[in-house]
């Protein structure tokens, strides 16, 4: 969903903001660089972009109607685990971001300007919950999905963030139900390619060639975890090392095209094994993709 991070960033100041953390001023806040203050009319060629774009300028205008600021953001970038989530094998990346913490670090230095959150701490301490409430909803009601592992996850159907993506899909359930269940799809190919027998055998000479350069590590996910604990950082240029290491025994062997062979695989059965929301998200997107395009050419 084009709103998670800055809805996950905005519950998790809510706590402090509420115990006194802001500074009592209503003064809006200057754009963070990068960030788009008006209204964009360039129509992308990537449906994925325009989409986005979309949904932030309605969710813009619908705050701006209930007598909020809003900043459309920009679509968050992948971090070194979604590019590579079986395995670093790209040489040239590695020797310039590692296992990409340098991302992660300048991604928290964006939030810290993200407009949308300076302003939220700007607001008094007793106004703050109903900016939250006019983004959110009052609560988490009204929509509900059951995901692939039981869980049933549930938000509300009010709130600007609802009434742009009503606005763009239409059908605001099954655009939920859908993007819910397919994200966690996501998680789960991912752990099935990292526990079949066939990645696994991949993975040996992988780890005997990281051994031969000094890395013992039995497997990617390791190596990653050794580079990347947050309570014990590296530094850049010893991630770098065993990052690009990791994707020169990649290259040698066979492990990034069994990886992306299983992964194929997986994303397919997953397609078949739930094919309404799969279906049903192709479909809202394809649907709603004119109406993007006729919304971000508008600049609404």
């Amino acid at each position: 969903m084009a709103r998670r991070t800055l809805l996950l960033l905005t519950a998790a100041v809510l706590a402090a903001t509420l115990t006194g953390c802001a500074d009592g001023t209503t003064s809006s806040p200057q754009a963070a660089p990068g960030t788009d203050t008006g209204t964009a009319r360039h129509v992308s060629d990537d449906p994925e972009q325009t989409l986005h774009l979309a949904e932030q300028l309605l969710i813009k205008r619908c705050m701006e109607k209930r007598g909020y600021k809003y900043w459309v953001e920009k679509r968050p970038a992948a971090d070194g685990a979604t590019r590579f989530p079986y395995v670093v094998d790209d040489p040239a990346w590695a020797a310039r971001h590692g296992y990409g913490t340098d991302l992660y670090r300048a991604r928290q230095q964006e939030a810290l300007r993200d407009p949308n959150q300076r302003y939220f701490h700007s607001m008094p301490a007793d106004r703050a919950p109903a900016l939250v409430s006019a983004l959110n909803g009052p609560q988490p009601k009204g929509l509900s999905a059951r995901l692939p592992n039981g869980i049933r996850v549930t938000h509300s159907d009010q709130g600007c963030e609802a009434e742009a993506e009503r606005t763009l899909y239409k059908d605001l359930p099954a655009w939920f139900r859908a993007t819910r269940v397919t994200d966690s799809l996501g998680g789960l190919r991912v752990n099935l390619v990292l526990t079949d027998k066939r990645y696994k055998t991949a993975v040996a000479p992988w780890a005997r060639c990281m051994k031969a350069k000094g890395h013992p590590y039995k497997s990617p996910a390791e190596a990653r975890a050794a580079a990347t604990r947050p309570d014990r950082a590296w530094p850049h240029t010893k991630e770098v090392r065993l990052a690009s290491a990791e994707a020169d025994c990649a290259r040698a062997g066979e492990l990034p095209a069994v990886a992306r062979s299983l992964d194929t695989e997986y994303r397919a059965e997953l397609r078949r094994r739930y094919p309404g929301p799969t279906a049903d998200l192709d479909r809202l997107k394809r649907e709603a993709l004119p109406r993007a395009r006729a919304i971000v050419a508008r600049g609404d």
